[in-house]
């Protein structure tokens, strides 16, 4: 889950929404509560997007992980059967394209590792932000009933100064809040390696790869 979403729902969840609360408390309190409740609910939206996105991610993965196993099975029995036919060039590509295969699935099974975590931690988010909700709800019910018991009471009808100038309170609090739920930061980048650099790593990257794959055919060869 990105950074800017999981610190939303930590700071919903936590309570600190009821800062613009307390800050304009004397203005609009059901109005910014309802509020509230609406953000939570717009926080919920978007982590069963994200939610989603890593489900989806998560299948093609695991598909993917199934598909390179079964293609890694069937490229061994043809090695196999080149090198008794007598055809190392085709086994020879065949390990090339073994290692290929072999690179990769430690890869996919991290990456389902990860999005099923992923999974526990956004399904855990939604109920906690369900159980916020609740909470917000019922606190501006009590809120509204309290309300309706000072009025009849005779007391004062809880509203606050009047016309645009209230208005401009409110809109100052709410941008103050929105503010206070932006998360900064960017990625730094590093240099990038230079050109000479590049060559040498690259020329070192295919001898090393020559070298595997000479090893891994003499291995079918031994078994052979």
């Amino acid at each position: 889950m990105s950074e800017s979403l999981a610190s939303r729902v930590k700071r919903l969840v936590s309570g600190s929404a009821n800062m613009i609360v307390t800050a304009v408390e004397s203005l609009a309190p059901e109005m910014v509560m309802e509020e509230a409740v609406r953000e939570v609910d717009s926080a919920i939206d978007d982590v069963r997007t994200e939610l989603g996105q890593v489900m989806t991610r998560q299948y093609h993965a695991t598909r993917r992980l199934a598909g390179e196993n079964k293609k890694h099975e069937e490229l061994s029995v043809s090695i196999k059967v080149a090198l008794n036919e007598g055809r190392d060039d085709l086994a020879e590509a065949g390990v090339e394209r073994l290692l290929d295969i072999e690179a990769q699935i430690p890869v996919l099974e991290s990456a389902i590792g990860e999005t099923r975590e992923a999974q526990i931690e956004l399904e855990g988010y939604v109920a906690a932000l369900r159980g916020r909700k609740a909470e917000m709800k019922e606190e501006l019910r009590e809120f509204r009933a309290s309300q309706k018991e000072t009025a009849a009471s005779g007391g004062g009808d809880g509203s606050g100064p009047q016309g645009s100038d209230t208005e401009r309170r409110v809109e100052k609090a709410s941008e103050a809040f929105d503010r206070a739920m932006e998360i900064g930061g960017g990625i730094g980048g590093g240099d990038a390696p230079d050109r000479k650099s590049a060559t040498v790593n690259a020329e070192l990257e295919s001898l090393a790869r020559k070298n595997r794959v000479n090893e891994r055919l003499a291995r079918f060869k031994d078994q052979g």
